[in-house]
């Protein structure tokens, strides 16, 4: 009778995992809010999305959009991975072309955009709004600059070139997308951005990660710091092999900057 018991104890919880893991947890998007102390001008708010492997406006897509216009960011930073299996570049249309934000939206690529690049890219992301930065630097705002990278773990970052056309005083951000390149910007800029690993996508307690893609290292979600330099992984939007989720949620980051 005890065996008969703990049997269906069993697969009701392994129900429910199942369910929560497929329906509930990756439309679950969780809001961060974090700070950086800077010696800016007045803050930045900064919204930061990554892996959002989106094919359509869908319902976790239509929930990041309200919980955008709810934060009102100042500034809105992509670190790659927006497309998704069949690398359809008109299914990220409809979700990139509402994205806005004051001081705008600015995308790198991740390992995913360069597997098939969308054909005249930096046309296609102007269309939609988009400011596309590859080994490019620019500013944000005049204190600020923006220091676009190509994804490490599958593309060249030209970290040198890149850095040396942004002028002195001035407080810069870095965006990449695979966070092991952070062992070797650290020390050169105060802020980085990144994504790629999706916080691992699976938890299960007391139980490592079971996979996280090339060019992750050390990194899983959240900060890290190092040399005076600190990232924030994002666990990101989408999924990617698997559409599941398990203890490890969607997550739209917003941080404030120079508060």
């Amino acid at each position: 009778m005890m065996r008969k018991f703990l049997f269906i104890l069993a697969a009701v919880a392994g129900l429910a995992v199942v369910v929560d893991g497929f329906l509930i947890e990756p439309y679950r998007i969780g809001v961060t809010h974090s700070s950086v102390q800077a010696p800016l001008t007045r803050p930045l708010r900064i919204a930061h999305l990554s892996d959002l492997h989106t094919s359509g406006l869908g319902p976790r897509e239509r929930k990041l959009l309200l919980l955008l216009d709810a934060e009102h960011p100042d500034v809105i930073v992509i670190t790659g991975d927006t497309v998704t299996w069949g690398w359809h570049y008109d299914g990220i249309r409809p979700l990139l072309s509402r994205l806005h934000a004051p001081l705008g939206v600015w995308l790198v690529r991740g390992n995913w955009e360069n597997e098939r690049l969308p054909r005249d890219e930096r046309a296609f992301y102007s269309q939609l709004g988009i400011h596309f930065l590859l080994n490019e630097a620019s500013p944000i705002r005049p204190d600020v600059w923006i220091a676009g990278l190509d994804d490490p773990s599958t593309g060249t970052p030209i970290l040198d070139t890149t850095l040396k056309t942004v002028p002195p005083d001035v407080y810069v951000i870095a965006a990449f997308h695979a966070p092991a390149f952070f062992d070797t910007i650290a020390g050169q800029v105060p802020l980085v951005l990144a994504g790629h690993t999706h916080g691992g996508q699976v938890r299960l307690p007391l139980v490592p990660v079971f996979w996280l893609p090339p060019g992750s290292g050390r990194y899983l979600e959240g900060w890290y710091a190092e040399r005076g330099s600190r990232m924030y992984v994002s666990r990101g939007i989408g999924t990617t092999f698997l559409p599941i989720r398990f203890l490890c949620a969607p997550e739209l980051a917003i941080i404030t900057v120079g508060s």
